[in-house]
């Protein structure tokens, strides 16, 4: 029986590599610092997704920074600013990414998995492409490298915009966008799917909106760990994704699910 679905299109940090998405986390918080306007890891998370430059320039526009920025500077924030800082970011997050690239637990044998059952394996990013490049090799090494990667450069704009999906999906020569299944653990990555016309499924465990380490995370109370477990699922599902499960090696049975789905006739 031919599948009807054809394609899965994953994330980076926080989904397939670096537990807790905190690469991007730690360069932000060091380059607001270093201007003397200092950042929570929950502000430097709020937009997470985002192509960095427009992340930034989020984390800017929020009343608390921007007020911040204003009493340090005598002037509110301008698109200089926004360049500037994007500026900063890139080398330090070039500098640390290789250490934050450890792949997340289950995410190579789900594609070997994948592949054996006809899929084709993309991956998109908020990154830049010397930055997924970076990634790209460090996961090569450990045994995970998606048939088609794509960056906001690539296309011309990221996140929420669908382009690096459409991309994919002319790649792939899809029969349609609801034959491919966009997997991240952002609301970004969420829209970014959905306004492609694609199934979405978001990640909760090893993601953005819980922000911790694997072993962090193991650390928690029972207790602890479903509170922060039921609030992270219930926001990716305000933010319109489809399903939501724990980390990427839980996403099979969902595949299979959205396949029955489709063949009762239902779209995303």
């Amino acid at each position: 029986m031919k599948r009807k679905l054809q394609a899965v299109i994953f994330d980076w940090a926080g989904t397939t590599v670096d537990h807790g998405s905190l690469a991007p986390v730690s360069v932000l918080v060091r380059v607001f610092a270093a201007r003397g306007v200092p950042i929570s890891n929950t502000q430097a998370r709020r937009d997470m997704g985002l192509l960095k430059r427009d992340h930034i320039d989020r984390i800017l526009r929020s009343p608390e920074v921007w007020e911040l920025w204003t009493q340090r500077y005598g002037r509110t924030p301008t698109c200089a600013d926004v360049d500037e800082l994007f500026g900063e970011f890139i080398p330090l997050q070039m500098e640390c990414l290789a250490q934050y690239s450890r792949l997340i637990p289950g995410a190579a044998e789900l594609t070997v998995r994948l592949r054996e059952g006809g899929f084709k394996i993309g991956s998109t990013t908020g990154y830049t492409r010397p930055m997924l490049d970076l990634l790209l090799d460090c996961a090569r090494t450990q045994g995970y490298s998606p048939d088609v990667s794509l960056c906001p450069d690539d296309v011309g704009g990221g996140r929420p915009r669908p382009w690096m999906c459409y991309r994919l999906g002319m790649e792939f020569q899809l029969s349609s966008s609801a034959a491919c299944v966009k997997v991240g653990d952002t609301p970004a990555d969420i829209a970014e799917g959905r306004n492609a016309g694609m199934w979405t499924i978001a990640v909760a465990a090893t993601g953005n909106e819980i922000g911790l380490s694997e072993a962090e995370f193991a650390a928690l109370s029972e207790t602890e760990r479903e509170t922060r477990l039921a609030a992270a699922r219930s926001n990716l599902l305000a933010a319109g994704a489809h399903y939501v499960v724990d980390s990427v090696a839980h996403c099979e049975e969902i595949l299979d699910e959205i396949e029955r789905r489709m063949e009762n006739g239902d779209g995303p």
